[in-house]
């Protein structure tokens, strides 16, 4: 099981380690991984949402909750509880945001550019505020 504090640790560190790929022009990495940093942010407010202390990560941790096991960020806000509150506020960066998916660490080298990954990024740290 992953704290709450840890998931919140995880994801600023994963957004950070995006800031820095970006810098250095390593678009593909930096996007992957600003999406990433989400998806863990997330998974902390579900544990706030619903009184976790941890959020399961091993498979045996999940046979309870199997609906928890996922990666596609519309499911997880929906968990979190936020949705009203981030499509009410945010809804062109949750537009930009949503479209990640863990896959995108298989696509060719060269799938994000600077412009995509500049709104990937600039949307993501706007959302974080809210998360």
């Amino acid at each position: 099981m992953l704290s709450i504090f840890d998931l919140e640790a995880i994801s600023a560190a994963r957004l950070q380690d995006a800031r820095v790929l970006y810098a250095a022009r390593r678009f593909d990495g930096a996007y992957y991984l600003a999406g990433y940093s989400v998806e863990l942010a997330l998974k902390a407010r579900i544990c706030k949402t619903l009184n976790w202390a941890d959020f399961p990560v091993t498979n045996k941790e999940f046979e309870r909750f199997r609906s928890f096991k996922v990666h596609d960020l519309e499911v997880l806000l929906k968990l979190s509880g936020l949705e009203s509150v981030i499509k009410d506020k945010q809804l062109a960066e949750w537009g930009t945001v949503k479209a990640w998916q863990p896959e995108v660490r298989y696509r060719r080298v060269g799938f994000s550019d600077e412009i995509a990954t500049t709104a990937m990024l600039d949307a993501v740290l706007s959302l974080m505020g809210e998360l």
